[in-house]
Formats: C-alpha cells, structure tokens, sequence
C-alpha cells in the first residue's frame, strides 16, 4: 500500500492509499464541521444539511442521486457528528469516475426552498423517535449535562424547535461558511490510479470557493460532579451514564484510554460485565472512550431495574474506584491488546474503514497512519502507562445522570 497527498490551489486536500490487492476502492469527502461549528439559532443545521445534500443538485435531483449510486452498485451513506461531517460510497473499480461525479456533485446542493421545506418535517420526526429511545435520551441529556457551555455540548439532531424555527438562508449561510474547499478532504482508499483520481477531484472540486476555515472553543472541557434523574415513569428500565474526562484526540495516551475502556467495560469480558451483568444485576453495563479535537471523555453506562439502579451505582463507582486505586492487572491489559489488535486487523481489510481512518488520522493528527503504526501504538501500552492515564485523568467526580421510572439517584 502507498500513500499519496495534494492540495488543489484552493486548499482543498486530496488523500489517498492504494492497495492494488483489493478489490474495492472507498471514496469519501470529510467535511471538517459538525454541530459543535453551529452559532446561536442554528442548531441541528449540521445534520440537517447532511439530509439537504442527498435532495438534489442543479443538474440532479433527490431521485436522480439516487438512481446514479444504484446503477453502479453503490455502498453509500453519509453521517454528521460533533466535528465532522463526512459522505462516502464504495463501488468497485471500474466505477470510481462514476462515484466521484455524483459525490462532488452532492456537494455543490440546490438547496431548493420546497426540498428544504419537505425534509424539516422528516428531520422533526427523527429527532422525536430518538427522544423515545431511552438509550439515546440518556445519552444526549447527560452529554448537555457534562458539556454545559462548552460547544460540545451542542444537540447534533437540534431540537424540534430549533429545526422549525431555522430558514432556508440560515442553511445556505452555514453551507458557504463551512463548505469551502480548505475544510474538506476528498479521501480513497483500495484499488485505484492515483493520479487518475487526482484529475478526477481537480476536474470536479477545482472552482470550489475557498475561505477561512477554522473552529472556536478549541478548549478541553471537564464537567461537574453531579448527579440528576430524569423521571420518565413510562420507561421500563433505569437507564444512568457517568461522565468523566479523557485524553483528546491527539493525545498520546488516547490508545491507553481506548485499552482502559476494554478492560473496566468491555460488553463481555470486562470488569463491569463481571460484576453487573453476569450476576444478574442489570441488563448492561460498559465504558467507552470518546475522543475529539482538543477534549475527550469517558462514558461509563448501566441499564436495568429501577428499584436496584442505587445499588447498581454503588456497584459501578466501586470498580472505578478500585482501578482507580489499584489499576490494571498485566493479563488484563495483554486480553485488552490483543482485542484491541484484533479489531484493527479485521477493520483494515475493508477499504471503507481506511478510508474512514485515513480522514480521522489526517483530521486530527495531520499524519498518515498505517495499520502497522496502529499495532505498534497498542503494543507499546504498558501498566505504567495506564497509570499515567488514571493519573491526568481520574475514574472520579462525574457528572451522574438517570432516566427512567426513578424520581431521583442516590450515592449509598
């Protein structure tokens, strides 16, 4: 495999690996915004333009964009998070000028008042079928929670009032703010002529605008020790999330927080599932290390029966307090590498993950990264290091917070 780089004269970056033993080719366009980028009265617009992007072009419409992806058996999909905001397919070779039209066309949009009409009612609906999800309104809340102020906090969907209060130029100015050609990456990875798409991406993105690209509120954010219940006496379990800080995600201590969250709450196999979910005592418990520019945090979550969701907490801060106090067993730490390990190799054999992972090393690190580089990295986490880790960033005073039938959480 080989790595390849150039910049168009308008600050658009152009990525690549070339992997002629594969039999597929991932194309994507990594928008650097996301709804933590979203000024005051625009909240959800992110997300809600990634919808608009797939309603039609100039020379397209929402069913033409659709039928060119079918017809040449494409994979594709789009996603908005708190920073990115990325548009990808995968087709097989022969069809990668195909791909790169409808792509790039996608993001030149129309932006038609009637589209932007017709897709507010659809972006309202999704929001209301994920506040009914307990899971998902655990998560978001508690998110707000934590974030407080900072822009991280941001809803990525909006709200519903939000999305109905915001105006079709509203969007067109985000798009032309956020859109220009210095804050994307057009990124492939598998079995393609470098060159050729090289000429591809000039032929199609070239007479994109540039512009100042940039973020604001580049600041770690550490939340409050507190704990809060949302009484939904209609759901039938307790769902609670603790939130702690962690490495951002250019820290060289994020692979130790990513084998840290494996071993305390891993699905199976981990501290939690050992002492909550195997025993009977909840329905689920785990921990995850969520990594962004300039901030990171540790989610620690259980779900169960309401009447035991005290004892449940008490159980999930007694094995965080015991890392904490103690750290992590050297077997611990090899069973974690070796998963860790395991999923990487699996992920590099499909061309849409390095695609993906080529965007996220060069949007965050401004390095190219290969599956070696990785295995070495997760390699080279030792018990020390993890210490260091619990050392700057301590399994204790989280933000708490529940949601289900109980009207408050208490510490016993």
């Amino acid at each position: 495999m080989q790595f390849h780089r150039q910049v168009l004269p308008n600050g658009l970056e152009i990525l690549g690996e070339t992997n002629p033993s594969a039999l597929s080719v991932a194309v994507g366009f990594f928008v650097k915004t996301g709804s933590r980028d979203e000024v005051a009265g625009e909240s959800g617009v992110s997300h809600f333009l990634e919808h608009m992007l797939f309603k039609g072009t100039e020379k397209r419409s929402a069913f033409d964009v659709n039928r060119d992806f079918d017809r040449i058996g494409a994979d594709n999909n789009a996603f908005t998070s708190e920073e990115n905001t990325v548009y990808h397919a995968t087709v097989l070779p022969e069809y990668l000028p195909d791909v790169v039209d409808v792509l790039a066309d996608m993001l030149r949009p129309a932006l038609r008042q009637d589209d932007f009409d017709t897709e507010k009612g659809v972006i309202q609906d999704e929001i209301v079928r994920y506040e009914v999800q307990p899971a998902w309104s655990t998560y978001d809340h508690s998110r707000k929670v934590y974030f407080q102020s900072h822009p991280l906090g941001q809803s990525i969907l909006g709200t519903k009032e939000s999305i109905d209060a915001l105006t079709r130029d509203q969007m067109l100015d985000y798009f032309k703010r956020r859109y220009v050609a210095p804050n994307i990456l057009a990124v492939a990875a598998g079995k393609f002529e470098w060159d050729g798409f090289v000429r591809l991406i000039e032929k199609q993105c070239a007479n994109w605008p540039s512009g100042p690209v940039g973020r604001v509120g580049r600041v770690p954010a550490v939340g409050t020790a507190t704990i809060s219940a949302i009484h939904r006496p209609k759901v039938m379990q307790e769902y609670v999330m603790l939130w702690n800080a962690a490495p951002a995600a250019d820290s060289p201590l994020r692979y130790a927080a990513h084998l840290l969250a494996s071993i305390v709450g891993d699905y199976v196999g981990s501290r939690l599932y050992w002492a909550l979910v195997d025993p009977g005592h909840a329905e689920s418990a785990d921990m995850g290390y969520y990594e962004y520019d300039a901030a990171g945090v540790f989610v620690t979550s259980f779900s169960g029966s309401p009447e035991a969701s005290d004892e449940n907490l008490k159980r999930v801060r007694t094995v965080l307090a015991e890392v904490q106090q103690k750290g992590v067993l050297p077997a611990e730490l090899e069973l974690a590498r070796t998963k860790l390990a395991s999923r990487e190799v699996r992920a590099s054999e499909r061309t849409f993950r390095r695609m993906l992972g080529l965007g996220r090393d060069w949007t965050y690190l401004g390095q190219y990264r290969t599956l070696d580089d990785e295995l070495a990295a997760i390699d080279s986490v030792t018990i020390e290091t993890v210490n260091e880790l619990l050392q700057k960033h301590p399994l204790n005073d989280f933000t708490i917070v529940g949601l289900g039938p109980a009207e408050k959480l208490q510490l016993v």
